[in-house]
């Protein structure tokens, strides 16, 4: 009995308090884990002195539609959006705003040529998304998971 090495008894409590403990960690760190980000998603980005940290569904249609112009705060908003012919356009409208590139199109088309709107400002890469998100206040875009910098925030969607 000498050489027996003392066993460890871990109880229902010192169990429980290891589960809260791994969830309480998974909750308290959500944005600096890089596996959260899937490299394949589509994320909503924003310029990085940009309060806002969510927004919802209709409001997220609403600025790409070029009908919400202003933040909570009153500060204008910037809208960046790729070429039509972009595959990441292309899946942004489908999978973040629920419609065929072609339709959000013929909405802004028809703001620019009734005089009512304007079309947001198309630009040609993903690296000139992220310059121009990061330059300018109150810009919103949008970015693969795998082209996320820290030059831009992710705006949650609800």
């Amino acid at each position: 009995m000498k050489n027996q090495v003392p066993i460890l008894k871990i109880t229902r409590n010192h169990a429980a308090l290891a589960i809260l403990l791994c969830f309480w960690a998974d909750r308290a760190l959500p944005d600096s884990l890089p596996n959260k980000i899937n490299p394949n998603g589509i994320y909503v980005v924003v310029n990085s002195a940009n309060p806002q940290r969510n927004i919802s569904q209709t409001g997220l249609n609403a600025i790409f539609n070029m009908r919400l112009r202003h933040w909570n705060d009153e500060s204008p908003i910037t809208v960046y959006v790729l070429q039509d012919e972009d595959p990441l356009h292309k899946t942004f409208c489908k999978q973040k705003l629920h419609v065929f590139p072609h339709q959000i199109r013929k909405g802004w088309n028809r703001q620019v040529f009734s005089g009512t709107g304007q079309a947001p400002l198309a630009i040609e890469t993903k690296e000139d998304m992220i310059k121009r998100i990061r330059e300018t206040p109150g810009a919103i875009g949008y970015l693969s998971g795998k082209d996320l910098t820290a030059d831009v925030k992710i705006l949650d969607i609800e």
